[in-house]
Order: structure tokens, then sequence, then C-alpha cells
């Protein structure tokens, strides 16, 4: 049907832009004379197709416009809720509760956002005169009013009585606190109007927004991960802080702070509640301190925890049940920031009222867009945060694609930054349902600001590091004889030197959380070694050599960790013949060794592969998703630090 093409492209015409919607918001409508297709709860405008929409019978829905309903606000909500369900005629699809709404309205398009200048203007102090000054006396404004069937009536009345008045239908209806409706027969119309009315609001703002990044502080790894395991009592959160001048506008000026104390939407308390968290000190000790007396209070006040902390100096923090929580937090937030920095040139911010705000808190429809925006919990390793060294290929790719399986952040640290972001594209494209992420930071591991680097980079977007593991190694094979010293350096550097490096920066930030969280909380170190440390490898010192001390490093820092509930282990692995490291046409071991003569008699790659494949008694290869079975038992278990966990088939046994 061309119509339902026109709602689909102006849906997501609107819903890409930030300007108009955030978080998804908003809802969109085509209608005929006898049905009505109508955005279904849980749907996104900037991606919705044909299955997004719910389709109702209009017949019904029109007699709920006549139909007394209980004056219990309870009972209401569900008399209405069951006749829209009973109007529904696509019984897989919850309409969206301004269902209703759209249908009085006698245009056959209908396009609800919440612009963030349109809502500058209606969360202002001065909003139905203002708009009155900049759109006229038809301007039709609704002063609040609780969301569903009571707007629902007061938008019906008010459009009765606007008829009466001027013998037209409005294209336009505002809405105080909430956002703005626009109608017309066509959807080219609709943009015209969206137009016109962006143009002349951006006329009368003032002052424009605050423009420009602001570096977040280098100071966060040494307060983010401390705050993030003190909201963490329970269940494992994910941290993420966002600053720019615009949010700076607020986080260093406590005079500022009053203006976004209050939600001014009811999106707003959806994805971000109602209260927030403003910590106003200057310096890690003291935000920490801070924190550790206000994060208890605030939850034993308000009974929940924050979800929005403003840092002085640091910035905005969204704490999320998952990440991609966390990046609807900030944006819904930082909007907030925007209204209230624009409201200004209208007379100052207007929030809403306590009462409005309990009923949204308290709202069934509401609650269900919270449930609907939950994800579902069934990894082992859900929601921590885990780093893994040389993961844009080979064993770090496959260690790093199951962990993520398996709920948990993956953060890709590699020096290949084209196979790294690759490797990070593919793994987000494997999560859609899911609330975890993964980010790709460049990094060397040899260096140690390149690695401070990256823990910031961690911090910055999850608040803290769960599992390290040290996965990046090179392999130059070669006897006494064929080994230069400049080659023997770099093997031992990366293998060996690096891992030391990697502790020493990740081993900071996890003494941090351990010191803020539970007693049943531990952090990991966990190297992935190789049989070579466990028995010495013919023509292949340099490696074998790193490896052994890669081992007596597991147990040193075992030992001095162990204090702050910090696990290090290692997993051996046997060899992963698939992977790049056996299996690269040019520089693979495969090839290696037998340039090397490693093996006596091999004439052909195929020879060096039986070789070592008859010296497995499972007779198979290691793979990636063997040794995250070990990786994740190293994870969970309690007992162990400083062990060397064996991944060979029976080849190399612990004595």
């Amino acid at each position: 049907m061309k119509e339902l093409e026109k709602l689909i492209e102006i849906s997501q015409f609107y819903g890409r832009d930030n300007r108009f919607v955030i978080a998804g918001g908003g809802n969109t409508s085509y209608k005929n004379e006898g049905k009505i297709w109508v955005k279904a709860s849980g749907s996104s405008l900037a991606t919705i197709t044909e299955e997004g929409f719910a389709v109702l019978d209009r017949t019904k829905l029109n007699k709920m416009s006549e139909k007394v309903y209980s004056n219990n606000p309870k009972e209401r909500e569900e008399e209405v809720k069951n006749d829209l369900v009973a109007a529904n005629l696509t019984k897989d699809k919850r309409p969206s509760v301004e269902t209703s709404l759209h249908n009085i309205i006698e245009y056959a398009f209908v396009v609800h956002l919440h612009p963030t200048i349109v809502n500058a203007l209606m969360c202002s102090q001065n909003a139905e005169s203002e708009l009155k000054k900049l759109f006229g006396e038809k301007a039709l404004f609704v002063e609040y009013t609780d969301p569903g069937y009571v707007l629902f009536k007061k938008v019906d009345e008010k459009l009765k009585a606007y008829r009466t008045t001027y013998h037209e239908e409005p294209h336009v209806i505002w809405l105080q606190n909430h956002g703005i409706f626009v109608a017309a027969d066509t959807t080219e119309e609709i943009k015209t109007l969206y137009s016109d009315i962006f143009s002349t609001l951006e006329r009368a703002i003032k002052n424009p927004l605050p423009d420009g990044e602001k570096p977040i502080c280098r100071c966060v790894t040494q307060v983010l991960p401390g705050i993030r395991m003190m909201l963490s009592k329970s269940e494992l959160k994910t941290l993420k802080v966002r600053n720019n001048e615009l949010i700076a506008y607020f986080s260093d000026h406590i005079d500022r702070q009053a203006d976004i104390a209050q939600p001014f939407t009811p999106d707003e308390i959806v994805y971000c509640k109602s209260n927030y968290l403003f910590i106003n000190k200057d310096n890690p000790d003291e935000i920490l301190e801070e924190a550790e007396k206000s994060v208890p209070a605030f939850t034993e006040k308000f009974g929940y925890q924050p979800k929005v902390l403003l840092i002085k100096d640091i910035g905005l923090v969204a704490v999320g049940d998952h990440a991609k929580q966390c990046d609807i937090i900030l944006d819904v937030f930082e909007d907030a920031m925007k209204i209230a920095y624009l409201a200004q040139s209208f007379g100052g911010a207007h929030p809403m009222t306590k009462e409005q705000i309990d009923f949204i808190d308290n709202w069934e429809a509401e609650n269900y867009r919270r449930k609907i925006m939950s994800t579902e919990k069934i990894g082992r390793a859900e929601n921590k945060t885990i780093v893994v060294t040389g993961a844009a290929q080979g064993f770090g790719e496959g260690i790093s694609r199951n962990l993520l399986l398996e709920g948990a952040n993956i953060v890709v640290a590699d020096l290949n930054e084209e196979k790294g972001l690759l490797t990070t594209e593919h793994f987000n494209a494997l999560l859609e349902g899911r609330g975890n992420k993964a980010l790709f930071v460049k990094t060397n591991v040899a260096e140690i600001p390149s690695l401070e680097n990256l823990i910031y980079e961690i911090v910055c977007h999850f608040g803290g590091i769960d599992c390290f593991i040290s996965n990046a190694g090179v392999l130059r094979a070669g006897g006494l004889e064929e080994m230069e010293p400049d080659i023997f350096d770099f093997v031992t550097k990366i293998n060996y030197n690096a891992y030391f490096y990697c502790t020493k920066v990740a081993s900071k930030v996890m003494k941090q959380q351990t010191k803020y969280a539970s007693e049943d909380y531990y952090a990991d170190i966990i190297q992935i070694n190789s049989k070579s440390g466990l028995r010495g490898s013919k023509a292949n010192f340099a490696y074998a050599g790193g490896k052994f001390g890669g081992i007596g490093l597991t147990q040193s820092f075992a030992l001095e960790l162990a204090p702050f509930r910090i696990k290090v282990n290692a997993v051996c692995p046997g060899n992963f013949f698939e992977g790049p490291l056996w299996s690269d046409p040019e520089n693979g071991l495969f090839v290696q060794y037998l340039k090397a003569g490693k093996v006596p008699g091999a004439k052909t790659v195929e020879d060096v592969r039986a070789y070592y494949l008859a010296q497995i008694p499972m007779k198979k290869g290691c793979s990636p998703e063997d040794v995250t079975k070990g990786v994740l038992y190293l994870m969970e278990q309690c007992g162990e630090t400083g062990q060397a966990l064996p991944v060979t088939g029976g080849q190399v046994m612990l004595n």
C-alpha cells in the first residue's frame, strides 16, 4: 500500500535525526476510514518497517471516545488497555498508548515527536504565552496532562472547542512538558510544517547551545571503577561517561544544577528516573569519599540507585544495567540539559511536578516500556567488561567472540587498526537484541603509555575492568644458529615483558574496584600462555622461554595480588592449527617449521601438520572455544590463583 510506504518513509526520516527523536521515542500513524496503523511499543522509528506497526479497527476505537471509564486511575488504565487490545487486529503487537489520540485527529497522517527545540519551549515557564507570540493565537496549547486516557480526553475536548471556534482542524497540537503532534493528509505537508516550526523556534533562541567537545579528565580512571563497584553490590553495572561544553556548563557550576534537578518529560523519567546524583568535589579522593556516603544515602531515600551522576570536572555518567542502556541514558539526559539551557529564551525551565512524576513512575504503560528496554541475562560473563589483547584475529578474536556471546563487553586491544575495527564491527553485528557491546582500542602492549590509554578508554566506556586477558603474542622459530639477538629481544618483549606491563596497569584499576566491591567480587588477570610454557620446544626457545617466564610471572603476580581479591592465572593452549599463527601461508608456523627443518623428513606443510597432530592423544587441535571454556572456569572459581591450566588434548599434562 502506497500510504503505508509513505508512513514508513516519514517515520524513518525523523527517527534517524536526533534533533527530533531521542532513544527511539515518538510515534507515527496513518489511518483510512476503517483502520489505523500506529507504531507499536518497542519499535524504533529509525528502523521501523511494516512489522513495526500495530493495526487497529477504528470502529471499535471510535466507541472509546464516548465510553465512561472508572474514576480509579489504575482501574481506568486497565479498562482502556483492554479496549485497545479488543480493537487491535495485530495481536502480537502492543499499540502506542497514544493510539486513541491519533485516531481523533482528522488528518490521515500524524507524526508525534519530542524535538529538543520544541521542548525547550514546551518545558519553559512561559510556554503558552511565548507559543502564542511566535505562532499566533490559533496555536493549540494543551497544558500538562497525565499521558494515556486522561490526555486523550483533554485533547479531545480541546479539539472540539477549536473546531467550534475556528471551523477548521488544527495541523499542530502543542503539549506542555511532552512534545508536539503534527498532522496532515500528506507526508510532504508534515515535513513542511516541521521545517517551518524549527525555523521559527531557532530564530527565537537568544543564546545558542554551547558547542564543542571537552576531553574527559584522565583522573576518571581513579574515580569511576570505585563508584561502579559501589553501585554493583547486588548486580554488576556498566558505567559510561560523556563530556562536552554543554555538560561542563552544568557539571562544573553547582549554581546551575538546580535547572536539571527534576525531569522535564515522561521519557526522561522512563530512562533516567526522576532523581539524580550530583557530586561537586575537587579531586579523586574527595569524589570517592563523597560517593561512598551519597550513593547509599540516595538509594535509601529514593528506593533505587541513581542512573545519572554528574561529577565536577569529569562529566555526565550513566549507570546502566548494560552498555546499550548507558548510551540511551546519556542521550536522554543530555537532551534534558539542552532543554534546560534553551528554555532560558522562554522564561526559564519548567520541570514536571511531584504528582506528575509519581504518575509516570507508577504507570503500567511506562513500566512496560522499561521492561522491553531491558535485556535477558543468560551468559556466563553477563555484563563483565573483558579486555583481550591481540584480539583482532586468531586465538584472541575467537576467545573474544565466544566471551561476547556469553554476555561480556569486549575490548579489542590490538595494534592492527584495520583488522581491529573490522572485528569489532562484526562483533557488534552479532549483538542484535543484546545489551553488551564491543569496543576497539588501538594498543601497543609493549608500551606503557599505550596501555594506560587503553585503560582510560575502557573506563570511559564501561566504568571498569573485570578481566584482563593478556593474549597478544608473537612467535619467531629458529635454533641457536639462526636466531638473531634483535629477534630474540622482540619476541621476549611481546611475550614476556608486555605481560608485566599489562598486569601493572590493569591491577591499579582492579585494586580500586575490589576496595569498594562486595566481598564475593573477584577481578581476573589471565595470560594466554602455551603448552610451550610447560615443556621445552626445539628450535623455538625464544617463544618457549618467554612463555616459561610468563608462568613464573603468573605465580608471582598471584601472590602479590591475592590480598586484593585479584586472581592471576594462565591458560596453556595446545596448537590452534586453523588459526593464522599456524596456517598463514607466508609466515605461519607450518611454513616456519618446514623452513627451519624442525620436523625431520618433512617436505610439505601437510607433512608438518600431520606430525604435530599425531602427537596429540585426543587427535585434535585446540580451538578458541576450548580456551574460552578454560577462561570462564578461571573467572568463575575463586579458590585457585597462580595456576597454569593446560588445554592441550592431553599432549602436555601437569606433574
